[in-house]
């Protein structure tokens, strides 16, 4: 906060580190995919080296940020808030009767704090992705990593 008040504050939404992302990081679920078309998360990765050359896995962790990652390392921000598109688990059963199902290794929570991420909002269509317990996993994941969140949890 700047000595009138004024805070800056950086907004981003939709950060999906789930299906191919997960799986070019150095620890990943299973591969498994519940979508119409495709089964394999790995086949997201393929597309992404067919279009832009080879990917080079497992990348670190600031590496699926781009040229992104500067704007949340600036040194004038208070804080940093991200949609997470994202459950972060390793466990938990697909939702029934829901085509797409994000997910990330909790192991690799450090691609949110490398970006010094704050504040993980979590009201979104993929919160429960893969069940309750997946979310009490989330949250214990992103909490003792120093991740606030808000929008989801273990009670009203």
């Amino acid at each position: 906060m700047t000595p009138d008040g004024t805070v800056t504050l950086l907004l981003a939404g939709d950060v999906m580190t789930g299906r191919g992302v997960d799986q070019a990081l150095r620890q990943h679920v299973p591969p498994q995919l519940y979508e119409p078309v495709v089964d394999d998360a790995r086949e997201y990765l393929r597309l992404a080296e067919a279009a832009n050359g080879p990917v080079g896995t497992p990348l670190a962790p600031h590496e699926p940020w781009g040229a992104a990652l500067a704007q949340f390392l600036a040194p004038d921000l208070d804080a940093r808030v991200v949609n997470l598109e994202t459950a972060v688990t390793a466990g938990g059963a697909p939702w029934p009767h829901k085509g797409i199902h994000y997910r990330m290794h909790p192991a690799n929570v450090d691609v949110l704090t490398v970006a010094r991420v704050d504040v993980c909002t979590l009201a979104n269509n993929h919160v429960l992705d893969w069940g309750r317990d997946a979310l009490r996993e989330t949250l214990a994941t992103l909490h003792a990593a120093g991740i606030a969140t808000v929008g989801a949890g273990a009670d009203a």
